[in-house]
């Protein structure tokens, strides 16, 4: 697999390994972007930012007779902070408590909270090493996919991993996480939730579950591990139909679904069917390599900025699929995968089976700071090859159909997949 350096990978996040795998921010498109001129301005602004809010011991009002330029750093400000600063070294009661590291940290975080963007986020240079790392497809933790459940405002393990720690402790999928070690995680943003479930290798750590059709809450005690994602299974079920499921666009994930896709080959795949259910994103150049494999030549997707700068991304269409083709998807098939099942389907190369897609179309660029720290925040939108830009509308299915989570539970029956067999086999005849 070709080499990709940090500094060029551009990743499309969705998901969130729990573990976790968490996989970057859940649900989102991320360029990691270190163009020399807007990395030095952004590393200038916060040189700025450090150096106004330095600790003195004094305020001053020498520069309150200078002129605003229209930035956020200015006189008015400095002094504000300064005089905030003061009043609390010289009157809070718990001195020794105070952490001036923690301050400027958390006045870098307020400013990206303002935008009132949830996708957008301030990185410490711990974090950012962790988002990067956690494109990797290796993880410290529980071993579960995690997204954000809108309706309750808790993290939700909409997949947990075979034989990991997650599993073993007998966590499944759906499961809400209503608090970590007696920290109810009400309010908190999916990294933050996440960053309480991980943890160093041999460590515990007690979620607090609530579970459909249980009585009460559920406490589960579980060892934290190494993982790797398995973000490919696959199978050659009856009729020559082969089952191909991709449930993150990982760095492992490209090599991984190349010996998948070509085993089903080898076998005679006659049909298939693709599973992007729960499948919340990744790295955009792992979707292209992807793509490589069934695409047409042409284009895979496009960008535009606020000041419609295009950036299209293309396929070169030396190796188009040419059986019948099924996407299953559901609510939290986002970011990536539904650029790849919205290329898919523009192309008519797909039928798309299930219920329609998250709808996430917008993309955030990472800005990497020099001292290890990084800003991410919303910069374009993406659209799939026909033009259509699918942020806060999602994909709709051809054919819709609601998951029988009881069918499943009580038989283990995968309704939306026994009908995407069903339906393949009629193109077969």
């Amino acid at each position: 697999m070709e080499e990709i350096t940090r500094e060029k990978k551009r990743s499309f996040w969705g998901g969130i390994l729990a573990g976790v795998f968490v996989t970057g921010t859940l649900l989102t498109i991320l360029f990691i972007i270190l163009l020399e001129k807007e990395t030095r301005l952004v590393e200038q602004r916060m040189s700025e930012v450090t150096s106004s809010v330095k600790v003195t011991g004094t305020t001053t009002s020498s520069d309150s007779s200078k002129k605003k330029d229209g930035s956020l750093i200015d006189s008015e400000f400095t002094e504000k902070a300064d005089l905030i600063y003061n009043s609390v070294v010289k009157r809070f009661y718990f001195e020794e408590d105070i952490n001036t590291d923690d301050m400027k940290e958390n006045m870098y975080k307020a400013i990206i909270d303002s935008l009132g963007d949830k996708y957008a986020e301030y990185y410490t240079a711990e974090e950012l090493e962790e988002m990067f790392m956690s494109s990797e497809g290796v993880y410290y933790g529980i071993g579960a996919y995690v997204m954000m459940d809108e309706e309750t405002g808790y993290p939700l393990l909409t997949k947990i991993f075979k034989d990991s720690p997650a599993s073993r402790a007998g966590l499944m999928d759906g499961d809400i996480v209503y608090a970590v070690d007696d920290e109810n995680l009400f309010g908190y943003k999916l990294d933050e939730a996440v960053a309480l479930i991980k943890g160093p290798e041999n460590t515990n750590v007690k979620l607090t579950i609530y579970r459909e059709n249980e009585p009460d809450y559920i406490d589960v005690t579980v060892t934290r591990g190494k993982v790797e994602s398995p973000t490919v299974e696959s199978e050659m079920k009856e009729d020559g139909i082969g089952y191909l499921q991709i449930t993150e666009f990982d760095d492992v994930t490209t090599e991984q679904f190349y010996k998948a896709y070509d085993d089903l080959n080898a076998q005679g795949m006659k049909a298939m069917i693709l599973d992007l259910r729960s499948n919340g994103g990744g790295n955009l150049d792992t979707v292209l390599k992807i793509g490589e494999r069934m695409l047409p030549k042409g284009i895979i997707t496009y960008t535009e900025d606020k000041a419609g700068k295009r950036e299209e991304f293309k396929c070169k269409g030396k190796s188009v699929i040419e059986i019948p083709l099924v996407v299953l998807t559901n609510g939290y098939t986002a970011s990536a995968s539904e650029l790849l099942t919205g290329a898919l389907h523009d192309y008519g190369l797909a039928t798309v089976i299930g219920t329609n897609t998250y709808g996430k179309g917008i993309v955030q660029t990472i800005y990497p700071l020099s001292d290890g720290s990084g800003i991410k925040i919303t910069t374009s939108r993406y659209y799939t090859p026909n033009g259509v830009c699918i942020h806060g509308e999602g994909i709709a299915p051809d054919i819709e159909l609601e998951y029988d989570s009881e069918l499943y539970s009580t038989e283990k029956i995968d309704n939306q997949l026994e009908y995407a067999m069903d339906y393949l086999r009629e193109k077969l005849k």
